[in-house]
């Protein structure tokens, strides 16, 4: 798994337009001319004062500058450059980049120098695969001067020490790296060879502070991130660099588990062609050893099914007769397929939102009130008078009995004297009003 299509292709161009004119410089067949003392202390200079554990990636990932260039990519992305410690070793697992390179991404100033430096870092690269011994010998003549200068020594950030000859420089801390930064026309004393001087990077402002001056500067300290750091260590007598097999393997898990990689094995780093990702070697004869290598090649197939270099046919005559040497005919060119493009994701453009009209308010129903009609009723008859009332014969027998004898029980009065005769009333039955 590589990063996304868009950084591949910007970081492969920016890579092939330093890098084409290789071949073109060195013909087939033609062996370059090695690198001189003094081209390969120009090219070092600027980073021979890094501790060892940080200059052995630097020196391997820079022969694969294609994925130095997609990992300084991958660190723009704000949400890449805030992952630390595990979360980073996770999100660089599925990655198919050399170990080297991912060991370089807990450091982004040094991916920055390296990315922004192509031409630099594609020579050193070459440089430290065709004359690595050299390259390590002007390593140490470099540190030896600066030594001399009084500009290298142990500081809290390192610590410089001597062996056998050779200077060995390491953090200070096991937890926490700074990287130095330095001008090389300073900090090594006078400049031997004019007519090569030292390149020179001024350091990225984020990560350095204040002025930059004649001596050492330290950068921040960046932490380092275990699954990557300290599996490389250099062996200064024997001009090698010796890795920890078992470490190496268990970065390369994934594609060693999902995609049946050959684990790595042995003591000795070895350069892995497959990581080059296509950018063109410089020497005929280092693209002779590691091209033959790549899965694919036709050296590669014919030599895996088991058969050896079959040498040009002779046909043998009778004596007398030189020998005459068959040419075989010419082979018609083995068509190279490229490799299946993986389909073009087409991402459609952003629709505007769709305007959501809002639904008009329900109309409220006004429901008239009721009303009640009052009922008419029927007026009320007055309750006739006690003596309008009728009542059944019964009742009123009995009645009439009760009124009889009632007068029959009550004594007659005697008349007044002044009443007349007949009741007192007038002739007639009227009565007499006064």
């Amino acid at each position: 798994m590589r990063p996304g299509i868009g950084h591949v292709a910007i970081a492969f161009l920016a890579v092939l337009a330093l890098s084409a004119v290789s071949p073109a410089a060195f013909p087939q067949g033609q062996p370059a001319q090695p690198y001189s003392a003094a081209q390969l202390e120009q090219l070092v200079a600027t980073i021979a004062l890094y501790p060892d554990t940080l200059l052995g990636p630097v020196l391997m990932a820079s022969t694969y500058p294609l994925e130095v260039v997609e990992a300084e990519r991958w660190l723009q992305v704000p949400a890449n450059a805030a992952l630390k410690g595990d979360a980073l070793a996770s999100a660089l697992e599925t990655i198919d980049w050399d170990p080297s390179v991912k060991a370089l991404v807990p450091f982004p100033a040094v991916l920055q120098m390296m990315s922004s430096h192509l031409d630099w870092m594609q020579q050193l690269g070459d440089a430290f695969l065709a004359q690595q011994a050299d390259v390590m010998d002007a390593v140490q003549r470099l540190r030896a001067q600066a030594a001399s200068a009084g500009t290298l020594q142990s500081t809290p950030q390192q610590t410089v020490t001597t062996q056998d000859g050779e200077i060995y420089i390491e953090p200070a801390s096991p937890e926490v790296v700074y990287v130095p930064a330095y001008d090389p026309r300073v900090v090594y004393g006078p400049w031997p060879y004019p007519d090569y001087p030292p390149f020179f990077f001024l350091p990225p402002a984020e990560f350095y502070y204040g002025p930059f001056p004649g001596g050492i500067q330290f950068s921040i300290g960046f932490v380092i991130v275990h699954t990557f750091w300290g599996w490389d260590h250099f062996d200064w007598r024997h001009h090698r660099l010796d890795v920890d097999a078992h470490r190496v393997n268990v970065i390369n898990r994934y594609h060693i588990e999902r995609f049946h990689r050959a684990p790595f094995e042995g003591r000795v780093w070895q350069h892995n062609p497959q990581h080059r990702v296509g950018v063109p070697y410089r020497s005929p004869q280092v693209r002779e050893r590691y091209e033959r290598k790549l899965p694919g090649s036709p050296q590669n197939r014919y030599e895996y099914r088991g058969h050896e270099q079959a040498p040009a046919p002779v046909r043998v005559l009778p004596p007398g007769q030189p020998p005459v040497r068959v040419i075989p005919p010419a082979q018609p060119p083995v068509r190279v397929i490229p490799p299946a493009q993986p389909p073009v994701r087409v991402i459609p453009p952003v629709q505007p939102p769709a305007r959501v009209v809002p639904a008009p308010p329900p109309v409220k129903r006004v429901v008239p009130p009721v009303v009640v009609q009052p009922v008419p009723r029927a007026p009320e008859r007055p309750a006739a008078p006690i003596y309008q009332r009728s009542r059944s014969g019964t009742e009123a027998h009995e009645f009439s009995n009760r009124g009889r004898e009632s007068r029959q029980s009550t004594p007659s009065q005697p008349a007044p004297p002044s009443a007349p005769p007949g009741g007192g009333g007038l002739p007639g039955g009227q009565f007499h009003r006064r």
